[in-house]
């Protein structure tokens, strides 16, 4: 492959992300506006957020074990055109049970779409240090979604109301089916079992409703269906967490540091924008612009974090961005009622926080999966990571329903310093000489 269709493809593979990462943050400001023309409760617009992130991290698992079996390059473009088909029908989303129930099946989309870009990136730089750069370049393009969605969802919503949120993805997503033409060529892999992510599937959904709407019956199945997941899985052919990959050393942290930050990160994105709107009365445009702070350093400093991956290894940007996280979320449960640009300065910390742990994270993950399985260990990552935006919208959002903002910060705050005491305490295995 040349170097010019190499480049191509990493930016259509790249923009596929963006895509998918783009409409989770263009819909954030669009919440209010949702809630006036279809109704519902906040606990309604959880699950506008949720409906997506449950199946999108249910599915993950699947998205990565089918990327292993049929090859990359098919899954990766048949969820960008289901992405695509389904933001069409969103548009015309003519109540919130639909637009719900649509949301989950652009989350079962967005699940074919970004383990299978990881194998791809894998694909196209086998060379250890190539990937991490590659990787970087990915991270800092599809950050450019964090950056462009609050802005980008606020004008759409000022000019043409929260269905325009959808119809934007349509084009984004033909280019970037047109960026990554091709023929596969990888040979059949790994089987794929379907009850285990059925499982997967109804233990996050039991497990959000539990948390959403404080239903003690539903905390209680999601622990009777998470133990039948854990026993298929130990049964099972082709697992969907091979033990292989779970026992590579450091993948356990990372998974939780993962976790953690993407708990603190949509948690705050949820928190942050009912607070903007809601309380200090902002439109969406005000709020979409009241991000940058937090946005903005997801565009470029990924590239940074990448050369410091290539250099030193993982460990240390995931540290020094969960101790931002931490930081950033104390800051915004101190400034609640504070002028904005004390409550800016706490964004700030967020945004490099999340730009300097994500891109290590996954170089570290996908570096340290065995042979065959980086397909599979980018959805196991970004299944947790998702997991962790779940829980985070919940968990943020139940305290945020009481008028606590403050304690939901904090929450997010304790939350990103285990994973930064987790990730300081491990050896630092994925030194120089791993990558």
């Amino acid at each position: 492959m040349t170097t010019t269709s190499t480049r191509g493809s990493l930016l259509g593979v790249s923009l596929a992300y963006f895509l998918v990462l783009l409409d989770t943050t263009v819909l954030t400001v669009a919440l209010p506006g949702i809630r006036a023309d279809l109704g519902g409760s906040v606990a309604g617009q959880q699950w506008v957020v949720n409906g997506y992130t449950v199946s999108f991290a249910a599915f993950l698992l699947g998205g990565g074990a089918l990327a292993d079996r049929f090859g990359p390059l098919r899954v990766f473009r048949w969820g960008v055109a289901s992405f695509g088909v389904l933001s069409l029908v969103s548009a015309a989303a003519p109540n919130l049970t639909a637009l719900v129930v649509l949301r989950v099946l652009l989350g079962v989309a967005g699940a074919a779409c970004l383990p299978s870009s990881l194998a791809l990136i894998s694909r196209l730089h086998p060379d250890p240090a190539a990937r991490a750069k590659a990787l970087g370049a990915w991270a800092a393009i599809t950050g450019v979604a964090l950056a462009a969605g609050p802005i980008a969802g606020g004008l759409l919503v000022d000019l043409a109301g929260w269905r325009a949120v959808f119809l934007v993805n349509v084009p984004l997503a033909a280019l970037g089916l047109a960026l990554t033409r091709g023929r596969e060529t990888a040979p059949p892999g790994r089987g794929f079992d379907v009850k285990s992510q059925l499982a997967a599937c109804v233990f996050l959904g039991l497990l959000t409703e539990a948390i959403v709407d404080a239903q003690p019956v539903a905390a209680v199945l999601a622990l009777l269906v998470l133990a039948l997941f854990v026993y298929r899985e130990r049964r099972a052919a082709s697992p969907s967490v091979p033990p292989a990959l779970v026992r590579s050393r450091g993948v356990a942290v990372n998974l939780f540091a993962g976790a953690a930050v993407n708990f603190v990160l949509s948690g705050a994105l949820f928190a942050v924008t009912l607070l903007l709107q809601d309380e200090r009365h902002l439109t969406p445009v005000e709020t979409g612009l009241a991000f940058l702070p937090l946005t903005l350093p997801t565009a470029f400093n990924p590239l940074l974090t990448s050369r410091i991956v290539a250099a030193r290894g993982p460990r240390l940007p995931v540290v020094a961005g969960l101790t931002l996280l931490t930081a950033g979320a104390a800051v915004l449960a101190a400034t609640v009622h504070a002028p904005y640009p004390l409550l800016a300065c706490g964004l700030l910390l967020l945004g490099f926080g999340v730009s300097l742990a994500l891109p290590a994270l996954v170089t570290g993950v996908v570096t340290a999966a065995p042979e065959g399985y980086a397909g599979t260990a980018g959805g196991l990552l970004n299944a947790v990571r998702q997991v962790g935006a779940t829980v985070g919208v919940a968990a943020m959002g139940a305290v945020v329903a009481t008028g606590a903002f403050g304690w939901a910060f904090l929450l997010a705050a304790a939350v990103a310093a285990s994973g930064q005491l987790l990730s300081f305490c491990q050896r630092n295995s994925n030194s120089r000489a791993h990558l």
